[in-house]
């Protein structure tokens, strides 16, 4: 019996490899994404901590050159935190679209090998075809022989 070779095949291959690459890419953001958001965690921390000590600073005997200082730093780490913010809805935003781009490829590869299957059973009932009339071939040479 000849066995079954798809003709596209190679398209079917390309498709799988898309997909894999999609999902490479997505995962890939993820990471990109979670590095953004803890990044931005840690901004929020310190912030919180230097806002914590400019409280204590202010109800001690400091002077204000110190107190300036670290009011500063604190702004500095608020627009650091604004920055991070946009960094971390880009990233979002990365994700989304590698999320998009890998059902893409999904649904496609998911296309092409229905198309295989579909082929596959056409082989299959082509192949029953030939081995049903081989047979019925055989049985009536035999009835043919038989008769005398």
């Amino acid at each position: 019996m000849a066995s079954f070779r798809y003709s596209f095949q190679r398209v079917v291959d390309l498709k799988s490899s898309e997909k894999t690459q999609a999902e490479w890419l997505l995962s890939s953001a993820i990471g990109v994404l979670t590095a953004e958001e803890l990044s931005l965690e840690q901004l929020q921390a310190e912030k919180n901590e230097w806002e914590f000590k400019l409280l204590e600073a202010s109800q001690s005997a400091i002077s204000l050159s110190e107190l300036q200082v670290i009011q500063h730093y604190v702004e500095y780490l608020s627009s650091s935190i604004s920055s991070k913010m946009t960094d971390v809805l880009h990233a979002q935003k990365a994700v989304e679209q590698s999320r998009v781009k890998l059902s893409d490829k999904v649904k496609d590869e998911k296309v092409w090998l229905k198309a295989k299957d579909h082929a596959f059973e056409r082989f299959r009932y082509a192949m029953q075809l030939k081995e049903q009339n081989e047979l019925d071939e055989l049985a009536s040479v035999r009835f043919m022989l038989s008769t005398p």
